[in-house]
């Protein structure tokens, strides 16, 4: 290699440089070996991961918290198909995601070889852009190109598949020269002054207005605009997945959209800030949301404006500057506020009156919202919160409050279980990288899962540990996949295939490197959760609940935080036989 040159690897390791990530996450194979190589020499982190969806779910929380590009590397034959839920997951999220591909030697295969790599219709419904690179001279516009798209508009996962042999190969340092400098900065832009006006309309004109923000929120760093909204004219806000926390959430105005949305059909006018009109949100429809409300829907995308409904004013912007401009816009108006500023929280009181009653009873076996009590007692605002599993997920959003976006993460609006571990490995791994780059102080990283949810990565946490990185993985453990084990007993009266027992998951932490605790008692539980969170390594806590907890979910409202019966397709009567005769 010439003095002019480089190695593909290292044109790679600069150009990822560029967009500010300093880790990568990579599933160990020979296929990465020349770029792995340059990204150790360039001081990037190198996290290893023990499955390719444990790889690409780890990238996704890194970018989740960072805002930046998530990185994985994986290879294709065998890899690719395993890294599917790790995609879907991210792409449903809107996650900044860049899987680099290692592609096998061209004299590996023949004509009808069992796996064409060079096709990559497994992976093309689930991310935003897909190519294989030509040659080792156009790999810096390649990766460029792949960056740009994850980040543009609204984000989500590009895949880019390399011929192995590129990342050893010798590149001009001509043909590399674009992969130095800074990147390109995002898009932001601005909302049109008019839709702004119309937006403030409304909202002075409304009795009951409620402000739904989400991931684009987040991204499009709302945080301050939100405040205002909130501080100065009494809105009530409900934040979802990645927007919780924008504003603090006190159980006042500020709730997560999962407890507040059984009285979001009371609110006449709704302001939608990066969210979209998904499931979760009840598709935007009655009888989630009351058929007169009228709905303003901002999103940098434009066309997520009107998924499911009619919008009464949509605006394609970015989610920060609107809400500045409808903070400036209210104060213009000397808006001082709805009627009933605390109309949310009134809706809400049976709800909270519930939760804090079972929360505060001390209670053998374990009830899960004493565990999320427990777990309240001991969360810094800074703390970041990664949800997973189904029962514990709901009696989670009874209990923990959320203080800093992005500060949650979870596995919807996918809703794959067992993601959440390697989220929670890609947020250490985030935390640790801000903290050393002086960007924010280190914060700590808790994991709340089921018994089920844990099972499905748990070598994950081998990652966590051989990676130095800070974990508390709390594993609430009902002996049962609980959702399917109620939802049964409801319907036939009986259940099948939902046991599992309680496994001494504990042991997961001292087999993969970290420590364990068990924790059979409610007096037990405070002693356990302290001695994890000071621990100097990936800490696992089983705690064993009341199986029983769950048959609640089922049957009392106060308790439903994941809704689906009220959807409005469901609600729609099948033809009857009659019907479908011709």
């Amino acid at each position: 290699m010439s003095p002019e040159s480089v190695t593909g690897g290292m044109v790679v390791s600069r150009t990822l440089a560029r967009y500010g990530s300093r880790t990568v996450f990579a599933l160990a194979g020979a296929s990465h070996t020349h770029l792995l190589d340059a990204l150790d020499r360039d001081g990037f982190r190198i996290v290893g991961g023990r499955h390719e969806t444990g790889t690409v779910g780890a990238a996704d929380g890194y970018a989740r918290i960072t805002g930046r590009i998530g990185v994985a590397l994986v290879i294709a034959d065998q890899g690719l198909p395993n890294a599917i839920m790790g995609l879907a997951t991210a792409f449903h999220a809107a996650s900044p995601v860049l899987v680099l591909v290692a592609r096998m030697p061209d004299s590996w295969t023949e004509a009808d070889a069992e796996y064409d790599s060079l096709k990559l219709s497994l992976a093309a419904p689930l991310v935003k852009w897909s190519r294989t690179v030509p040659s080792a001279s156009r790999l810096a516009d390649y990766v460029d190109t792949a960056c740009r798209h994850a980040l543009s508009g609204r984000p989500g996962p590009v895949l880019l598949q390399v011929p192995q042999a590129f990342f050893a190969a010798p590149v001009d340092a001509s043909e590399a020269a674009c992969a130095t400098g800074p990147a390109p900065a995002a898009s932001r832009p601005w909302p049109d002054p008019d839709s702004v006006r119309a937006a403030a309309e409304l909202i002075a004109t409304a009795r009951r207005p409620l402000v739904i923000c989400g991931a684009g929120a987040t991204r499009g760093r709302a945080g301050p605009g939100l405040q205002r909204l909130h501080d100065e004219f009494r809105l009530s806000i409900a934040g979802n997945g990645l927007g919780r926390g924008l504003v603090p959430e006190d159980w006042d105005r500020s709730f997560n959209w999962p407890m507040a949305q059984i009285a979001a059909r009371l609110a006449d006018v709704v302001l939608v800030v990066g969210a979209r009109l998904k499931q979760r949100l009840g598709y935007g429809l009655p009888p989630r949301f009351d058929p007169d409300a009228r709905f303003v829907q901002v999103d940098i995308e434009p066309e997520e404006l009107g998924r499911n409904r009619r919008i009464d004013v949509p605006v394609a912007a970015d989610a920060g500057r609107f809400c500045e401009a409808l903070a400036d816009a209210l104060a213009e108006r000397r808006y001082a506020g709805p009627p009933k500023k605390e109309w949310l929280r009134a809706a809400l009181h049976e709800r909270i009156k519930f939760l804090l009653a079972v929360a505060s009873a001390p209670s053998d076996p374990i009830h899960p919202l004493r565990l999320g009590r427990a777990l309240m007692q001991r969360l810094e605002p800074d703390d970041i919160v990664v949800g997973d599993g189904a029962d514990v997920q709901n009696w989670m959003y009874g209990a923990l409050r959320i203080r800093r976006a992005p500060g949650f993460l979870d596995h919807y609006p996918l809703g794959g279980m067992g993601i959440g571990t390697p989220l929670a490995v890609g947020a250490a791994a985030a935390a640790r990288e801000m903290a050393e780059s002086g960007e924010a102080p280190l914060r700590r990283v808790v994991l709340v899962t089921g018994d089920g949810s844990v099972g499905f990565y748990p070598a994950e946490l081998h990652a966590a540990a051989s990676a130095g990185l800070r974990l508390v993985t709390v594993v609430c453990n009902d002996g049962a996949w609980g959702t399917e084990l109620h939802g049964q007993r409801k319907a036939i009266g009986r259940s099948l295939n939902t046991e599992l027992d309680p496994l001494p998951y504990e042991r997961l932490g001292e087999a993969f490197g970290g420590v364990g605790f068990r924790v059979e008692q409610d007096s037990a539980l405070g002693p356990a959760l302290d001695a994890a969170f000071a621990a100097d390594r990936p800490a696992v806590v089983n705690v064993l609940v009341d199986r029983e907890a769950g048959a609640a979910l089922k049957t009392d409202p106060r308790a439903a935080m994941i809704l689906f019966d009220d959807l409005a397709t469901g609600l729609r009567a099948p033809p009857s036989p009659e019907e479908q005769s011709p």
